[in-house]
C-alpha cells in the first residue's frame, strides 16, 4: 500500500479537494466538487496547522483548495449555507476557525445550518491535545471535567461531531463527516474539532484515502404499500391541498408537482422554503400558508379535509401555530425523505422517500382513478385567489409619505428585478411581508432563511448565494456577467447585527445588491410587541431619557448606515423621502442592476415607515402574553390571546371506531 507522509491538517485539505457529489435526477447525471474551496479567519490555533496547509495548497496547485477570506466567523458559515442551498445540497464550503472565540462564533451558523438541514462543515480549532501547556490562551478551564472544551458547544448543535485527538483519528473523522453530510436526510453543520498541535503532527496517510471519491445523493423510491395507502386518502377528498416545502426543491420536483396539481385541480400553498416551488400567477397556486400566509391559503387550509404536505417540516408559522386546520376530519399525507417530518402532526399515511421520486406515483395513481377536485372547490380557489391577489395590488400601490410603506418598497423592487434573479432575507418583518407578497416565477427566485431566522444572516448568506449563481454560469458555459443578480433587502436592525462581510465582496469585486430599510428601530419585534400588550419596548433606536430611563421617547439615533456602507468601499445609491420615493427606487434597482458583475456590492437605502403593515393573514402565532398584569394594553392583548388559544389544535391522528 503506497503512503504519504503529511500533516494532519495537509491531509484534510487534500482529503477535501478530492470529494465529489454525483446526483442522478431523472436519469440526468450530475458530479460536481463537493467542497470547491474554504473560508477561513487564522488566529494561533488554525494559522500553523490548517493554515499552513493551505498556503502549500496554494503554492503547489491554486485551484486544488481556493481559500477565500472572511471578516467574521459567524457570516462564513451563513456564507456556506448560502451556496449549499442555492446548489440544492449538492455543495457547501468549508470553515475553519481557531480557537475560543474564533470557533465558538461559528455555533449561531452551525444551528442554522442543522435547524435548515443545509451541508456546512466546519472546522472548530481546539487546545493542545497533549495539554503540554495548559492552560493555553483561550482556554475554558471547567474544575469538574477537564476534558470540556469550548468546542464541545457545537455537539448538540451538529448533525456530526468529532474530535480528532490522534492524527490516525482522521481517517474515520472526515468519512463520517462526509457521510452525513451528503445524506438528504440527516445533513445540517458536520464539526470536526481538531487541536491546535494535532493540526501540525505528522500522519501517515494511504494513497487510497487521498484518492478522488464520490458521494451519491439518495433518493430512494417510495414503497407501493404507502403509495397505496396514500391514494386511498386522497381519492376521497373534496377539499384538499398540498403543502409544498423546501423538500420540493431538494428533489429538484417543482415541475412534478406543478403536473400533479395540473392533472388533479389539487392547489399548492407553500410554507418559506418551499417558495417558488410554483409560480405566484398559476391558477392553483394559493401562496404562502401559515402566520405569514395569505388569506388564499389560509381561508382554504381552515375546511381542508386531506392534506398532502411535501418535503415540509411543519414549522408553527406553517401551522399557525396549530390553528390553521379547522376541519375536524382532516387528515394529512406526509412525503418526506427525513422520518421524523414524514410522521408530524399525527400523519394518516407516511411516505418516507424523495419528493421527486413519490409524485409521479400519486400523479398516474389519482388521474387513471378519474380524480378531479369538486367544481365548488375549483370556484373557491378562484375567488380566494382573486381576493388575495387584489389585496395584494392595493398593497403595492399605497404611495404613503413622507416615507413610503415597506410594502410599496417590496413590491418596487420585484417589479424591477428580472424572473431569475434571488432575493434574500432571514428576520425581522421583511421575511414575513415577502412570504406574503413576492411574486415568484423561477425555482431558485427566493432565499428566505426562516428555520432559524437569525438576524444577520442576510448579507452574508446572500454572498453565498451570489458565489453560487456566478459558479452556476460558469459551468453552463456562461460569462459570471450573464449569472443572475442577488438582491438582499435587510432592515436596519439586521444590518447592524453583521454587515462586515461586505468588505469580503468588496476584496473580491462582486456584485451584491443590498437594499437597505431604514426605519430606526425594529419594525417586526415592534410590531409583536404591541399586539402583545408591550407598548414596542425596546425596540425603537431613540437617545436614553434619563429621567424615565426609556429609549421610546428620545429623538432618533444620528446613524447613517449609507455612510457606513460607503466607509467600506461599497457604492451606496440614496433614495431619498418625498413624493418620488418609489420611483427613485425603481430607477436605483435598475442602475444596480446595470453594473458590471465585477463592480463590487451596491447599496441602495431607503427610509421606510415603521408602522405600515402588510395584508391581514387573517391568522396568527403563538407568542405567550403575560396572564396577569397592571398594563390596561397587555390585559386587552391576553383577551385576545386566549380567543385565538381555544382555536389550537393537537393534531394527533385519525380517531378510530371500534370494530
Amino acid at each position: 500500500m503506497s503512503t504519504r507522509t503529511l500533516s494532519v491538517a495537509q491531509a484534510t485539505v487534500e482529503f477535501l479537494a478530492n470529494q465529489w457529489t454525483v446526483d442522478v435526477v431523472d436519469g440526468e447525471r450530475s458530479e460536481v466538487r463537493t467542497i470547491p474551496g474554504m473560508h477561513g479567519i487564522f488566529g494561533h490555533g488554525n494559522l500553523a496547522g490548517v493554515g499552513q496547509a493551505l498556503k502549500q495548497s496554494q503554492v503547489k496547485a491554486p485551484g486544488l483548495m481556493p481559500y477565500f477570506q472572511g471578516r467574521n466567523e459567524q457570516g462564513l458559515v451563513h456564507q456556506a449555507v448560502g451556496y449549499a442551498r442555492h446548489t440544492r445540497r449538492r455543495q457547501t464550503f468549508a470553515v475553519t476557525a481557531s480557537i475560543g472565540p474564533g470557533s465558538t462564533n461559528m455555533a449561531t451558523g452551525a444551528a442554522l445550518a442543522t435547524t435548515n438541514r443545509l451541508p456546512a462543515l466546519l472546522f472548530a480549532s481546539d487546545e493542545f491535545a497533549t495539554r503540554a501547556s495548559d492552560p493555553v490562551l483561550q482556554q475554558l478551564e471547567l474544575p469538574h471535567s477537564y476534558d470540556v472544551t469550548c468546542a464541545d458547544i457545537f455537539r448538540p448543535i451538529s448533525r456530526y461531531f468529532d474530535r480528532v485527538q490522534r492524527p490516525e483519528q482522521l481517517f474515520s473523522a472526515l468519512l463520517n463527516g462526509m457521510r452525513v453530510l451528503m445524506d438528504p436526510a440527516e445533513t445540517g453543520a458536520v464539526t470536526i474539532s481538531l487541536p491546535q498541535d494535532v493540526q501540525a503532527e505528522r500522519v501517515v496517510v494511504p494513497d487510497a484515502f487521498l484518492a478522488p471519491r464520490q458521494w451519491r445523493i439518495r433518493r430512494p423510491e417510495p414503497e407501493d404499500v404507502d403509495i397505496a395507502a396514500a391514494l386511498d386518502v386522497i381519492r376521497d377528498a373534496k377539499q384538499p391541498l398540498i403543502i409544498a416545502g423546501g423538500g420540493v426543491h431538494y428533489a429538484f420536483a417543482t415541475e412534478k408537482l406543478r403536473a400533479l396539481a395540473e392533472a388533479t385541480g389539487i392547489p399548492v400553498s407553500y410554507t418559506q422554503a418551499g417558495v417558488g416551488s410554483m409560480d405566484w400567477d398559476h391558477e392553483l397556486c394559493l401562496g404562502a400558508l401559515g402566520s405569514t400566509g395569505s388569506t388564499a391559503s389560509n381561508a382554504y387550509a381552515k375546511d381542508a379535509d386531506v392534506v398532502i404536505g411535501i418535503g415540509t417540516r411543519y414549522e408553527d408559522f406553517t401551522t399557525a401555530s396549530m390553528t390553521v386546520f379547522q376541519n375536524s376530519a382532516v387528515r394529512f399525507v406526509n412525503v418526506n425523505i427525513t422520518s421524523m417530518d414524514a410522521y408530524k402532526l399525527g400523519a394518516s399515511v407516511q411516505i418516507v422517500a424523495d419528493a421527486g421520486k413519490t409524485i409521479p406515483y400519486l400523479q398516474s395513481g389519482l388521474t387513471s382513478a378519474g380524480y378531479r377536485v369538486p367544481e365548488p372547490t375549483a370556484d373557491l380557489i378562484r375567488s380566494e385567489r382573486a381576493r388575495w391577489n387584489a389585496a395584494v395590488d392595493e398593497s403595492f400601490s399605497i404611495r404613503n409619505e413622507p416615507l413610503p410603506a415597506q410594502t410599496e418598497i417590496i413590491g418596487t423592487v420585484n417589479e424591477a428585478m428580472d424572473d431569475q434573479d434571488v432575493v434574500i432575507c432571514a428576520a425581522g418583518s421583511l421575511p414575513g411581508d415577502l412570504h406574503k407578497l413576492w411574486r415568484v416565477k423561477d425555482s431558485h427566485g427566493y432565499h428566505v432563511e426562516y428555520a432559524f431566522s437569525c438576524m444577520g444572516y442576510e448579507i452574508a448568506g446572500g454572498l453565498g448565494v451570489k458565489r453560487a449563481t456566478m459558479a452556476e454560469a460558469v459551468a453552463a458555459g456562461r460569462d459570471p456577467e450573464d449569472g443572475r443578480d442577488v438582491v438582499v433587502m435587510v432592515g436596519d436592525g439586521s444590518y447592524l447585527m453583521m454587515h462586515t462581510e461586505l468588505v469580503t465582496a468588496v476584496a473580491e469585486r462582486i456584485k451584491l445588491i443590498v437594499v437597505l430599510l431604514q426605519n430606526h428601530g425594529y419594525a417586526s419585534i415592534g410590531s409583536l410587541s404591541e399586539s402583545l400588550g408591550s407598548q414596542r419596548f425596546g425596540t425603537k433606536y431613540r437617545y436614553l431619557e434619563e429621567e424615565t430611563h426609556n429609549f421610546e421617547e428620545g429623538d432618533p439615533l444620528p446613524v447613517d448606515i449609507a455612510a457606513n456602507a460607503e466607509s467600506l468601499g461599497v457604492k451606496v445609491i440614496r433614495v431619498e423621502p418625498g413624493k418620488s420615493s418609489i420611483d427613485d427606487l425603481a430607477r436605483a434597482v435598475a442602475e444596480a442592476k446595470a453594473l458590471p458583475a465585477s463592480s463590487g456590492p451596491v447599496m441602495i437605502h431607503i427610509n421606510s415607515d415603521l408602522y405600515l403593515d402588510a395584508p391581514d393573514s387573517e391568522s396568527w402565532w403563538d407568542v405567550p402574553v403575560a396572564s396577569t398584569s397592571e398594563l390596561e394594553s397587555t390585559q386587552t392583548a391576553y383577551t385576545t390571546y386566549a380567543d385565538h388559544k381555544s382555536r389550537q389544535r393537537l393534531l394527533l391522528g385519525e380517531e378510530r371506531k371500534n370494530a
